[in-house]
């Protein structure tokens, strides 16, 4: 067989495997999205992606390494988007109120699936794909605090411990909007917006 016809034949074997993969993690995002890591079953991810269970565990051999390739594939999607805000036209005030409200907004816009990402108990594997989430959006929010001490908007402080206060602010202060049924749209949103304006006057020094 020539070199090009066993190329041609592996990339036809790669292919199926990598559809059935993409397959895979968007069931189980959206059975996350619906009933969160713990209640999310492996025969269930299989049957909604629509592949054999077998299939299933010879691309993740763990319901553990399914979940944090979830955790990875929500949380490059989520600081990505906060990123996009933080780089726009605007003081560092601005910015970080624009992509701290962007990350709480789509949050409550997906609430199954980001208290699953925020607060819910889960292995230690899981639990630490989740603090690399929190570490790369906190960088998001450093590369802000930078720019604005550097343009003398915000006080000299500590870099790294502030954009880990802002995610540790925005992380706990959503568990509530996140997990009660109780809460009218409105009523999360304007805790929402509360949190969102905490952080900014923490940083920035200023009250108004």
């Amino acid at each position: 067989m020539s070199r090009a016809s066993k190329s041609m034949r592996s990339s036809r074997l790669r292919t199926p495997s990598l559809s059935k993969r993409v397959s895979i993690l968007r069931a189980a995002r959206e059975l996350v999205r619906d009933a969160g890591f713990r209640d999310t079953q492996m025969n269930a991810v299989a049957e909604t992606a629509g592949v054999a269970l077998g299939t299933l565990y010879r691309n993740f051999p763990s319901k553990a390494e399914l979940m944090v390739e979830v955790v990875a594939e929500v949380a490059h999607r989520e600081v990505d988007a906060a990123a996009k805000v933080a780089m726009e036209d605007g003081t560092a005030a601005e910015r970080l109120s624009a992509s701290a409200s962007l990350f709480a907004n789509r949050a409550l816009l997906g609430r199954k699936l980001a208290h699953a990402l925020v607060a819910e108990a889960v292995e230690p594997e899981i639990e630490a794909a989740r603090l690399k989430y929190r570490r790369k959006l906190a960088r998001v929010f450093e590369g802000i605090i930078e720019q604005g001490i550097r343009d003398r908007e915000f006080p000299v402080q500590d870099i790294q411990a502030s954009g880990a206060c802002i995610v540790g602010s925005l992380f706990e202060g959503l568990v509530g909007p996140l997990a009660l049924d109780s809460l009218s749209p409105a009523e999360r949103q304007r805790q929402a917006k509360a949190i969102v304006a905490f952080c900014v006057r923490g940083t920035s020094g200023k009250m108004d």
